[in-house]
């Protein structure tokens, strides 16, 4: 196996790793690492990450009903906004810049580890 699959592979490992312990992994790991380590354009790594997603959630999500965990009284109405907004990001992501991109991204991720932190 070439250092590149051995490199996605591990990827992987770890977005799947931090989405089964804190139910987030595709952007938050797998786009900088996509852009970062492996050389993809940011458009085509937050698209990867997004798909990437799907089979991540699916798999925690078994794992989170089995063991009774999910409250469906907010699961529907989350997912009905969600599949609107994610609508809306996908037809607008190729038409911000990179660099807004970037900045918003990186915002995003950063006012969310530093709210965590001190909640």
């Amino acid at each position: 196996m070439d250092k590149k699959k051995i490199k996605l592979l591990f990827i992987g490992l770890v977005a799947g790793l931090v989405n089964g312990l804190f139910g987030s992994g595709g952007g938050t790991i797998v786009v900088p690492a996509l852009v970062f380590l492996m050389g993809v354009d940011d458009y085509k790594a937050h698209a990867t990450a997004i798909s990437i997603i799907l089979p991540l959630s699916i798999i925690s999500t078994i794992v989170y009903f089995t063991n009774d965990s999910i409250p469906f009284n907010i699961v529907v109405p989350v997912t009905i906004g969600g599949v609107f907004g994610s609508f809306i990001g996908a037809k607008l992501l190729n038409k911000i810049p990179i660099n807004i991109l970037r900045k918003i991204f990186g915002s995003i991720i950063i006012y969310t580890a530093i709210r965590m932190i001190w909640k």
